[in-house]
């Protein structure tokens, strides 16, 4: 009779070990909750929302440059805020490394402002992290896109990988293969990459990043690249700017997949997901109908926003996004 009891302590034992790895299984994007700051900061939505509003309505690059931030804080040691930090004289930065170098990557003055105005209604509460999140939905639905439910909950990075934003990001030149494995690394699937290339529905490029593109192209529109090449010579002048999306440069709306079917993708990692490959069927679904593209950008928007996020005691609250607290 006595090995009743001890089966029964053993199923109670393998109940909570499947608990236990079902919880390691659901990783770290479990913790994360659109509701985090509902009791610590329940003001956050909306302080974040005003700076933006402002700040898009001063100058519409200023929601492209939030969007393009987050990208590239996400694509390096995940969504940590590791790309808003400074370099220290022992530490290189990421903003000088890779595609953030050159200016690419700015306006981390308006992320200051941010935490500033969230700092005076919750100090040391919210973290740069969730910040950038907030910033980069609101700079999209701003501009015309759609609007979703961030998941809220990540610490701060209390260092930079600069070495991995010189490896991680996909730069302007990359090819399809490349820019898969980019996004595969990430947990990003092929219709991630289709969707999320979108964001270059707003923004700009210097000439320097699409030179080699309408110089040299095979795929390239003739009109659309001696349009390109009045501005954009054919050496001096690198940083020139242009249109990611010359359709409709200053709405996020579909008109990047339009130039992508029309051949006139700005850059050449662009045009790669047209060009008789794997994302051309996603890239027509797109450009013919705006919604389909609204609500899969807001979902892998989720899911790029869930990239290896610190959580629970990892990492720290930065209240100065620029540095680690000392």
């Amino acid at each position: 009779m006595a090995v009743f009891p001890a089966l029964r302590a053993r199923a109670l034992l393998l109940a909570a070990v499947v608990l236990l790895v079902g919880a390691l299984e659901r990783g770290t994007d479990a913790q994360l909750s659109a509701g985090f700051y509902s009791a610590s900061c329940p003001t956050v939505h909306s302080v974040v929302r005003q700076v933006m509003s402002q700040a898009v309505m001063n100058d519409t690059r200023n929601g492209a440059a939030i969007l393009r931030l987050f990208f590239h804080d996400c694509f390096v040691n995940g969504c940590d805020a590791s790309l808003l930090l400074d370099d220290t004289p022992t530490t290189p930065s990421e903003k000088g490394a890779g595609p953030n170098a050159g200016g690419s990557t700015f306006d981390f003055d308006l992320i200051d402002t941010i935490k500033t105005q969230v700092e005076a209604a919750c100090p040391a509460t919210v973290s740069c992290a969730d910040i950038l999140a907030l910033a980069a939905r609101d700079s999209v639905n701003l501009l015309g896109g759609p609007s979703w439910a961030v998941p809220l909950g990540r610490r701060d990075a209390t260092f930079p990988n600069s070495t991995g934003a010189a490896t991680d990001l996909p730069g302007p030149d990359s090819d399809l293969n490349a820019l898969l494995a980019a996004f595969a690394a990430k947990g990003l699937a092929l219709r991630d990459l289709a969707a999320l290339s979108g964001a270059h529905t707003v923004g700009m490029a210097r000439c320097s990043s699409f030179r080699t593109r309408v110089y040299c192209d095979a795929n390239v529109s003739p009109a659309f690249a001696s349009q390109q090449r009045q501005s954009c010579l054919a050496s001096g002048g690198d940083a020139v700017l242009a249109p990611l999306d010359s359709l409709t440069p200053n709405e996020f709306d579909n008109g990047y997949y339009r130039n992508l079917v029309a051949g006139a993708g700005l850059l050449h990692s662009d045009q790669e997901l047209f060009n008789n490959g794997p994302v051309d069927t996603l890239v027509r679904l797109y450009s013919a109908n705006a919604g389909a593209f609204a609500s899969d950008f807001a979902a892998s928007m989720v899911r790029l926003g869930n990239v290896s996020p610190l959580t629970g005691s990892s990492g720290e609250i930065r209240l100065d996004c620029r540095k680690v607290n000392s």
